[in-house]
């Protein structure tokens, strides 16, 4: 296991506040996709749905990497840095820098990018600026790809279909008294989906900081590891401040914007998006739960027409995640060239 405390120098300081900064941004743009829903049909309050998310966020993160840590298996094994472990460090702080300011400019305007495309674009980005093409390991980039077709497929899908079962089970009853029921399905939807969130994201920024600990040591070509408990704990309460900070703007965005729902199609959205995450989290793939999200409110709103989805807001985030892998690898990239320039 390696030693948090080894190595207190100033690039150890650095690396560390550029990770707990991305994770934090992680809690202002991703970990308020859980709760969206919840909150525009107004199961839970905006605190009360920030508590739950921030309970099951850190559970997810601590009882998913004792199931399967393959997800920070995945992300710390994407890119190679090369073997000088100093230079490969200053690229890695580059890149945590991109995404933040990626992050920042897409929550300013109130668009839910994908923190975890943001990441993959910004490690392989500054990779290239370090050691060229050869940087990037295929076999693992090709999960990403997977991930977006599995959960623009999975959520798509599964929102649209777990809606329509609903509305055919509960056709002859009266609205009124499933009220309650589906008040505290959406509630157990959420925690489910912020349960995924923490299994998916914080997997993916554990790997990152793992990562940076082995340069931290001069290992480059560490194959395997453990997570330490405290590392959990960092990553769950960073990206619990972040959605306390700067979450409802998302919330608006995704819950309110996208598609107006009743109560049970928020459940539905909740239940198809947890899912999906589920099923790529056991695989090793890593997925943004973003995309997984929406998609899955997409599927719900077009369940009934496809005219109930706000097509302009859904251009809008499309828009984003198509530019997220080129703009946000091109930024990791000047980044690194700016890093290796001045440190």
């Amino acid at each position: 296991m390696l030693d948090l405390f080894s190595n207190l120098s100033p690039s150890f300081l650095i690396i560390v506040v550029l990770i707990s900064a991305v994770i934090m941004v992680n809690g202002w743009t991703d970990a308020p996709n859980a709760i969206a829903t919840c909150v525009s049909t107004r199961c839970l309050s905006p605190k009360k749905a920030i508590m739950l998310a921030a309970v099951f966020d850190f559970l997810g993160v601590f009882v998913m990497t004792m199931i399967n840590s393959t997800v920070a298996q995945t992300i710390f094994n994407i890119v190679d840095f090369g073997s000088d472990s100093k230079m490969s460090l200053i690229a890695l702080a580059a890149a945590m820098a991109s995404i933040v300011i990626w992050a920042v400019l897409a929550w300013k305007f109130g668009i839910p990018t994908s923190e975890s495309h943001a990441l993959i674009a910004g490690l392989s980005g500054s990779a290239i600026a370090l050691t060229g093409f050869s940087a990037i390991n295929g076999s693992e980039w090709i999960k990403v790809i997977y991930g977006l077709v599995l959960s623009t497929i999975l959520g798509f899908g599964l929102g649209f279909f777990i809606t329509k079962l609903i509305e055919k089970i509960c056709k002859n009853i009266d609205k009124r008294k499933t009220k309650g029921f589906f008040k505290n399905s959406q509630i157990i939807g959420s925690a489910s989906m912020s349960f995924m969130h923490g299994a998916q994201d914080g997997q993916k920024f554990m790997g990152i900081f793992l990562l940076a600990l082995a340069l931290l040591h001069g290992d480059t070509n560490l194959t395997s590891f453990h997570v330490p408990f405290w590392l959990t704990l960092w990553c769950s309460l960073l990206m619990t401040l972040g959605t306390s900070i700067g979450g409802y703007k998302i919330i608006k965005t995704v819950g309110m914007k996208m598609s107006k729902l009743e109560v049970y199609q928020g459940a539905s959205a909740d239940f198809a998006s947890a899912l999906s995450l589920l099923t790529a989290s056991l695989f090793g793939i890593p997925v943004s739960t973003t995309h997984t999200k929406t998609t899955a409110i997409m599927g719900v709103g077009a369940s009934r027409r496809l005219s109930n989805v706000n097509w302009r807001v859904v251009k809008e985030m499309v828009m984003t995640w198509i530019l997220t892998f080129p703009g946000c690898g091109f930024l990791g990239f000047v980044m690194t060239l700016l890093f290796l320039k001045i440190m």
